[in-house]
């Protein structure tokens, strides 16, 4: 992802901890690689997790990943709609909404 998509906030942390991200960032990187989980599922299982603890960014970063990772935008929504037996309507319409908002722009 170019630098220019990233959220502002997450720029200014990145800036001030740099060291901390670069090490979170590996992290995240590892922890796909350590099992047998395609990058496109592990994306959708993260998009999941952070619309059900009410993540916008997250929501909005990992809608991103798993675009780019090639997951359609009819299986990012269904990993949300999955969702509302577990967290409710509420929270998945939201989180909806928040991955509408990354399909808009591409």
């Amino acid at each position: 992802m170019d630098k220019r998509e990233y959220p502002e906030q997450y720029l200014r942390v990145r800036e001030r901890y740099r060291s901390i991200i670069d090490n979170l960032e590996r992290l995240g990187e590892e922890l796909r690689r350590s099992g047998p989980i395609d990058k496109k599922t592990s994306h959708l299982i993260q998009l999941a997790a952070s619309a059900a603890i009410q993540s916008e960014g997250a929501t909005h970063s990992h809608a991103r990943r798993a675009l780019e990772a090639g997951a359609t935008p009819d299986e990012l929504r269904h990993a949300i709609i999955l969702l509302i037996s577990t967290v409710g309507f509420p929270r998945a319409s939201a989180a909806l909404s928040w991955v509408e908002d990354v399909i808009g722009k591409k």
